[in-house]
């Protein structure tokens, strides 16, 4: 599968949109990839998981014995790139605006771990999530992400192996292109910047 297929799985699913977005890193974009429109769907989410686990098996030197990805958009990828992978998945989310493991969840130390993300921009979450999962004394082998919005710029800190990487125009609030900044800006992200 290619990063074409993926942004038909996308279209399929009503999940690419265009307008004007303020994404999660604050940054401004004409295009936004709204993955819980392909996450309602079952059949979506395992095509592109299956396909991501497929990548992940030729492309790791080893396996991880565990899956963790960062609450919320990681949740569903997190859980069927485990199911794919014979894994137990968990996840860790935000406490006091740092990433935290909850709900009874741990690490053993030592363990390897794959960050599971939906879509990387800047990597900031998956550092944010890396941190925490080294705080255990777990390793993170690698992340992996079902799209890779920063054509592989984005350093998170272990490797990372992405379905689909593609770089979309963005902009900082202050520097956009007049047919941006005149349409009305949308955040239809999770952080709930502005």
């Amino acid at each position: 599968m290619n990063t074409q297929d993926v942004l038909d799985v996308f279209k399929q699913a009503g999940a690419l949109l265009e307008g004007h977005f303020i994404l999660s890193s604050g940054r401004r974009s004409p295009v936004f990839l709204q993955k819980a429109f392909v996450f309602k769907n079952p059949v979506l989410t395992e095509k592109l998981c299956a396909a991501l686990a497929d990548k992940l098996k030729a492309t790791l030197p080893e396996m991880p014995d565990i899956i963790v990805a960062p609450a919320m958009g990681g949740v569903i990828p997190g859980y069927e790139m485990a199911r794919q992978l014979g894994l137990e998945s968990i996840f860790v989310e935000r406490e006091n605006n740092e990433f935290t493991f909850r709900r009874g969840f741990t690490l053993e130390k030592g363990a390897k771990v794959l960050m599971v993300e939906d879509i990387i921009s800047t990597g900031l979450s998956s550092r944010e999530c890396i941190t925490a999962i080294n705080a255990t004394g777990a390793k993170v082998i690698a992340g992996a992400c079902l799209f890779d919005r920063s054509g592989g710029e984005a350093d998170i800190g272990v490797p990372l192996v992405s379905l689909a990487c593609k770089v979309f125009p963005s902009y900082l609030p202050d520097e956009l292109p007049p047919e941006l900044a005149k349409l009305p800006a949308i955040k239809p992200g999770s952080r709930g910047l502005k």
